[in-house]
C-alpha cells in the first residue's frame, strides 16, 4: 500500500508510535505497561514505515541490525539480574541508587535495565521477523 496518503502521514505515525512507546516503557513499573508492551508498539510502528516506503528504508532508519538491537537488549536483561547476585541477594533482586545530575538526585533501578532489555529484545525481533516476511512476500 504505497498510496501518497499513506507516505505522507506514515513518518508521523512511525514517530508517535516511537514516543508512546517510550511513555508505556517509562511508566511500566508504577501502572500497566513495561519493556513488552512498549516494545510491540515500537515494532508495529517500523512495520507501519516498512508498508510505506519498504523494507530498505527501515532497515536505513535503524541505527543497527535488528537481531543486534535484540542481543543487546538479552544482554543487558542478563546483567541487570547478574548485577544483584554479585551483590550478594537472590538473582532479579531490584537495587537501587541515587547518583547525582547536575544537583538533582536521579533515582536507578536494576529493573529499570532489565525493562530496558526487554523493549530491546522485544523490537529487535519482531522488527527482524516482520522485514524478513516482507521481503520474502516483495519476492
Amino acid at each position: 500500500m504505497k498510496t501518497v496518503i499513506f507516505r505522507t502521514v506514515a513518518p508521523l505515525i512511525t514517530a508517535l508510535m516511537l514516543l508512546f512507546s517510550l511513555f508505556v516503557l517509562l511508566r511500566g513499573h508504577n501502572e500497566p505497561g513495561g519493556g513488552f508492551i512498549g516494545g510491540l508498539i515500537a515494532a508495529s510502528g517500523f512495520a507501519i514505515y516498512g508498508m510505506a516506503f519498504g523494507v530498505q528504508a527501515v532497515r536505513r532508519a535503524l541505527w543497527a541490525h535488528p537481531l543486534s538491537i535484540a542481543g543487546s537488549g538479552l544482554l543487558l536483561a542478563c546483567l541487570s539480574g547478574l548485577i544483584s547476585a554479585f551483590a550478594g541477594v537472590p538473582f532479579m533482586t531490584g537495587l537501587w541508587i541515587y547518583p547525582q545530575v547536575f544537583g538533582v538526585e536521579v533515582p536507578l533501578a536494576t529493573v529499570m535495565s532489565f525493562d530496558l532489555g526487554v523493549y530491546l529484545v522485544v523490537v529487535g525481533a519482531i522488527t527482524s521477523i516482520a522485514l524478513g516476511l516482507s521481503e520474502r512476500e516483495n519476492d
